[in-house]
């Protein structure tokens, strides 16, 4: 059962996502918060898998709250869910952490797919969000330097799989495209980011785009 807790300022959103969410088999909604520090306390009171928490809220935002959240829980995972495609909100929620960053216009199936992704150990951008991390840090030369030595040690079918992951390709994509089963895509995934020292596939992907692997 994936254990989730839903923040977001808007009571009829928060409503109607819960009576997605409860709906589906393995899912159930254990709390409900209208601001970011609703969302950190809720951490706090019970044993949540994951959040889906909005940006722009009252008292504190959700990409501070995503901060403190990684900080203190670091188990729990963030899906940052919002009508609002500004850059600087996706980006700096990525970098403290979120898993994943989906639009409220997302379909429904989308969003279950991407908590079920999520709680799997991965993590879900919609394509146009993922362009645009991507087009960001292309942006960013002084960000970029110079390329990581550790690129070195990935072979050459791990670098096909993190220019995808770069892309914003799920493991199902992944493995249609390369010809594999999405285990096997899962495996290298693991590998890869332990030769690299990094946490989840957002940071992977923010590390093709700066050793410039796309």
């Amino acid at each position: 059962m994936i254990r989730i807790g839903i923040v977001d300022d808007q009571e009829i959103f928060r409503q109607g996502m819960k009576m997605i969410l409860s709906s589906q088999d393995g899912m159930e909604v254990v709390g409900e918060g209208a601001t970011g520090l609703e969302g950190y306390r809720l951490c706090e009171e019970h044993a949540l898998d994951l959040l889906l928490m909005d940006i722009r809220m009252p008292v504190m935002d959700g990409v501070e709250a995503t901060r403190r959240i990684k900080r203190d829980f670091p188990n729990v995972a963030v899906i940052i869910l919002t009508t609002f495609d500004e850059d600087e909100y996706i980006f700096q929620a990525l970098k403290y952490g979120a898993s994943g960053y989906l639009l409220k216009d997302a379909p429904p199936a989308k969003i279950t797919e991407a908590i079920r992704e999520v709680h799997g150990g991965g993590a879900l951008m919609q394509p146009q969000i993922a362009a645009r991390v991507v087009e960001k840090f292309r942006n960013m030369d002084s960000e970029i330097g110079e390329a990581d030595p550790k690129v070195k040690s990935l072979t050459s079918r791990e670098r096909d799989i993190v220019k995808l992951i770069g892309g914003g390709r799920n493991n199902r994509e992944i493995a249609e495209e390369l010809f594999i089963t999405e285990g096997t895509v899962k495996n290298h995934i693991s590998s890869i980011l332990i030769k690299l020292d990094l946490r989840d596939r957002t940071q992977l992907a923010i590390f093709a785009v700066k050793n410039r692997l796309l």
